[in-house]
């Protein structure tokens, strides 16, 4: 559907009928054992279990593979992996790369559990970790190691918005390390706001639980590969026994048909409100990739087509106890939660001294508390009305 606008590949993609079989939606199919009518059937199934084929559970449904499609479609991939939430993408799509004594790249604005993944679990395999600065670029070049096996970006960086400039990165790594697999955390995009693939990415990773699914209600994950590391993610992904239920599955490509509706809505009500929030007294700074002043806002402009609903901005002084309390506790439309992406919005805090702790060989350049805000689909003036009161109680 490379020849169709994003809005009509949404609603279109993984609805072949095969997968819908006179229903609009693809059809649930929830299974263990797929029984085999005779024993040449069997051995078409074993031989094809990679390529479609109904063969085991594990291995996917019509349900799976109507979602899987779906990606590959809207991404650009040869194959699209799926898993139970957004960590166990990350990580067993790195896993699937590396061998003890080989060495990794990730931007210190990375996710804390990836990072905590590769500081807790790929330390123990004898995987080593090095980090680089968002803002780097080219100059990646010069971290990068004769046994450097993956280079791992996220853009923007997680909290504090940094946008990569990705194709120096993908440029500068393949001039010295050519074989080097190139992932990115993709979520903030939904994988269509960015095209990963496109920018010589290897493959593109999400929190389905985001947007994808846009309800807060179901978790998955999914990383949409390349032809090159298709066939060792698919097989080191099943080994590993990753894999979602048909229910989900069903859930997740549901939930497509209205993304581009609602990464719309996001996009107009996040950029108000943070231009809103530029011109507030007692904001120091704004963070959303779509504001010029951002960082990295040029490669947003440059290689994004519209952003989604989550930013952060900082406040001009450091909130007591007492103060975070009185300023979170009492939000009538914003409420405090981990994960984001839903209908709904979000608000939470962190402390400068927190932000240092999850920014490995990196420091902090603010001192005031940092507020990340997720921008749901509510009413702007309502949402705004909302954060003014709260301004209002740490005066």
């Amino acid at each position: 559907m490379a020849d169709k606008h994003l809005d009509t590949a949404l609603v279109h993609a993984g609805r072949s009928k095969k997968y819908t079989q006179g229903s609009v939606n693809s059809v649930i199919q929830r299974a263990s054992s797929l029984v085999f009518d005779t024993v040449e059937a069997k051995k078409h199934a074993t031989r094809n279990r990679a390529k479609g084929e109904l063969f085991y559970g594990r291995r996917g449904t019509l349900t799976h593979f109507s979602l899987q499609e779906a990606m590959c479609e809207l991404e650009g991939g040869a194959g699209c992996a799926l898993f139970p939430c957004g960590a166990a993408a990350v990580a067993n799509t790195i896993l699937a790369f590396v061998e003890q004594g080989d060495h990794i790249l990730v931007t210190n604005t990375a996710y804390e559990p990836t990072q905590d993944f590769c500081t807790k679990i790929l330390a123990k395999l004898g995987v080593t970790t090095g980090w680089f600065d968002p803002l780097i670029g080219g100059d990646i070049a010069r971290l990068v190691q004769p046994n450097t096996r993956v280079v791992f970006l996220e853009s923007p960086g997680s909290i504090t918005m940094e946008v990569h400039d990705v194709p120096a990165i993908v440029a500068a790594v393949r001039s010295v390390a050519p074989q080097a697999i190139i992932m990115i955390d993709n979520t903030w995009a939904a994988g269509v706001l960015f095209k990963a693939l496109e920018f010589g990415i290897d493959i593109s990773i999400q929190a389905g639980t985001k947007y994808l699914i846009g309800h807060s209600d179901a978790m998955v994950g999914t990383a949409v590969s390349n032809e090159r590391c298709w066939a060792q993610l698919r097989e080191n992904a099943y080994l590993m026994g990753q894999m979602v239920d048909a229910d989900t599955a069903y859930m997740t490509s549901r939930g497509l048909r209205t993304l581009a509706v609602r990464l719309r809505q996001h996009h107009e009500s996040s950029l108000q409100i943070a231009e809103w929030l530029a011109q507030h007294p007692q904001v120091a700074r704004v963070n959303h990739p779509a504001l010029p002043g951002s960082k990295g806002h040029e490669y947003w402009k440059r290689d994004f087509t519209g952003s989604s609903g989550l930013f952060s901005f900082v406040l001009n002084k450091r909130l007591s106890d007492a103060e975070l309390s009185a300023y979170l506790d009492h939000f009538s439309l914003f409420s405090m939660a981990y994960s984001w992406g839903g209908f709904e919005s979000l608000i939470l805090a962190n402390q400068p001294e927190h932000i240092a702790a999850i920014r490995p060989d990196a420091e902090v350049d603010f001192s005031g508390t940092l507020i990340r805000v997720h921008i749901g689909l509510e009413n702007v003036t309502d949402l705004l009305d909302d954060l003014a009161a709260g301004f209002a109680r740490i005066v």
